[in-house]
């Protein structure tokens, strides 16, 4: 199995919403193409990735590093020891000559190539990923469905409370039970209305998540805490700068229930700092790492295994991006679930098209590989690279 060629493009998913930290309105994404010579039933192996939401698309890095070092490596270089890619030995490659540390948005455009790699490697060995993950290092043990959540209630021009409670209705008819909505971009009061109208379409606060994407100080974090932990709200989520870990340990001793951060934590090393530092009860709290964000699912791996020995499970990560390749880890490794986007972010939010939510989880198909073929929309897009 060798690697032929590569090829990205740059999608626009703009739109007009807006958190309490950016708008949408210029957000674009990198999709990528990673062609090999296998042919399986007469079809060539072709993989593909992209990257989550809230990063733009990486075409300068991966082209200008990433992709030329997969091209200029001897082929053999990449393979496991029954001649398919090995995603490992890729990731090796891609990040030679690279100084630790700084993550940044390098990190993005690996992940998108490692996403694009276990897709292929996947097809290649005709199972879809949830599967080969599960044979390879979860000793064979899967889930049969994950739960998944609806993220929305973002901020829009006009929207008003009838707009959002008609939103998170949405939400519950596509069979999710649980549904997150921003805030902290708009005052204290304004907010607390805000989750007081969709606490009246949800039933209970157990069904409700608030994300802030890192808006707050720790006085306004504390603040916001104090207001809502009457609710018994399902998780507090980035209330403050996600590298600020003193302040997520301060915060988690005034506020007792579950805080969520994460997703904008780019390395393993990152991921440790916060288990150390960051005060986090592995009994309650959520870690959010996004793989396609923080090189992918061989940097994700790393991760869950420094977990494991801080003495966490892998059922508090439930991971950010709301893609098709963070459900497929959540099922072949047993993480806690996985985020959807089932009206934003369009084609790369949600899932397979014929695999519907079922009182708030969803089960995988069993295509080979990721599964992108099954969601029309995005396949639309990803068929046209290669």
């Amino acid at each position: 199995m060798r690697i032929v060629a590569i090829r990205d493009i740059v999608s626009p998913i703009r739109s007009n919403i807006a958190n309490a930290y950016i708008d949408f309105s210029q957000m674009t994404a990198s999709v990528v193409a990673v062609v090999t010579d296998l042919k399986v039933e007469g079809r060539r192996v072709v993989g593909y990735g992209f990257n989550s939401n809230g990063r733009y698309a990486q075409h300068g890095l991966l082209n200008e590093r990433f992709v030329k070092r997969l091209l200029d490596a001897k082929p053999v270089s990449l393979l496991d020891d029954n001649g398919l890619i090995d995603p490992a030995k890729c990731w090796t490659v891609m990040m030679a000559n690279e100084k630790p540390g700084g993550h940044g948005e390098r990190s993005v455009a690996v992940g998108v190539l490692d996403m694009a790699l276990w897709d292929a490697v996947a097809k290649a060995a005709r199972v879809p990923l949830w599967k080969l993950l599960a044979e390879r290092y979860n000793g064979g043990k899967h889930d049969s469905k994950a739960w998944v959540y609806a993220a929305g209630g973002y901020y829009y021009p006009g929207k008003d409370l009838e707009g959002l409670k008609d939103e998170m209705r949405h939400y519950l008819n596509l069979g999710y039970s649980c549904v997150k909505m921003k805030v902290g971009g708009a005052s204290l009061g304004e907010d607390l209305k805000r989750i007081d109208a969709v606490l009246n379409i949800v039933g209970s606060g157990d069904r409700l998540a608030v994300d802030v994407n890192g808006k707050f100080d720790l006085p306004t974090a504390l603040e916001f805490g104090r207001a809502i932990q009457p609710l018994g709200l399902r998780w507090y989520e980035e209330p403050l700068d996600p590298l600020d870990y003193l302040a997520h340990a301060a915060l988690s001793t005034q506020y007792g229930p579950p805080i969520a951060t994460g997703e904008n934590l780019f390395s393993m090393q990152d991921a440790r700092n916060l288990i150390r530092h960051g005060g986090l009860r592995p009994d309650r709290d959520i870690l959010q790492f996004d793989p396609a964000l923080s090189y992918g699912l061989v940097e994700y791996l790393r991760t869950l295994e420094m977990l494991k020995a801080s003495g966490w499970s892998p059922r508090r990560c439930v991971p950010h991006g709301g893609h098709q390749f963070a459900l497929n880890i959540a099922v072949g490794l047993q993480c806690g679930g996985n985020e959807s986007y089932p009206q934003v972010f369009a084609p790369f939010g949600g899932f397979a098209d014929d695999c519907p939510v079922v009182d708030g989880r969803v089960a995988l198909p069993d295509t080979p590989g990721i599964g992108f073929e099954r969601k029309a929309d995005l396949w639309s897009v990803m068929k046209e690279i290669a």
